[in-house]
């Protein structure tokens, strides 16, 4: 159908990229575990909605141009790894005036419309994800097929699918640990800022790269 091959595999191996840790795993379980399952559902909204946009985007070839442009390509780059390198920052400084509850430390609530758009520019501004797909879905779809555009969208959306069916796994079960497991408020105020730390690392790393 479409010119699609080696449909099982490509889901498989849609799976298991998705499952790799990096930005997008480290938002859902920061806001799973700080305002609860929901406002991980809405991170893992925002993800797979710039997920989408990357699709998108491949398909209709800008992608392409992306790849093709070093200029755009450092531009789009760097844009990303300062938004990181921004949220890791926000995190570190909300660590020092967060709150103390029942003896836990609680990060600011943030709307759920905030926390979507966090998701979505985490994601969209990574110009890796696009090269990605550029290099990943193509594999899976005859070089011969006449609606390759189409195939790419189709493939795409069953990426993005099984990326949104892990993100809310991870989401739940994230939440489920921080209800179970109350960490004393030094602990909590110490993993908030490696967190934080760890944006702050991945900015610099896609800055550097």
């Amino acid at each position: 159908m479409l010119g699609i091959h080696d449909l099982a595999l490509f889901v498989v191996s849609g799976l298991l990229l998705n499952m790799m840790p990096g930005p997008d795993s480290l938002l859902i379980m920061l806001r799973s575990g700080s305002q609860g399952w929901r406002a991980g559902s809405m991170a893992a909204l925002g993800i797979g909605t710039g997920t989408m946009v990357h699709v998108l985007a491949a398909a209709l070839g800008l992608s392409a141009l992306l790849s093709a442009s070093a200029e755009l390509f450092a531009v789009i780059k760097l844009m990303g790894a300062l938004y990181l390198v921004y949220f890791g920052v926000s995190m570190l400084w909300q660590s020092g005036t967060s709150t103390s509850v029942d003896g836990a430390v609680a990060l600011p609530a943030l709307s759920y419309g905030r926390i979507f758009r966090q998701g979505l520019l985490t994601n969209v501004l990574n110009p890796k994800v696009a090269l990605f797909f550029l290099a990943f879905v193509p594999q899976f779809i005859e070089p011969a097929s006449p609606q390759k555009a189409m195939a790419f969208i189709v493939l795409g959306c069953i990426f993005n699918l099984n990326g949104m069916i892990w993100c809310h796994l991870l989401a739940f079960s994230t939440a489920f640990a921080s209800r179970k497991v109350r960490l004393p408020a030094r602990v909590a105020t110490w993993l908030n800022r490696v967190m934080g730390g760890l944006f702050v690392g991945l900015g610099i790393k896609l800055a550097v790269e």
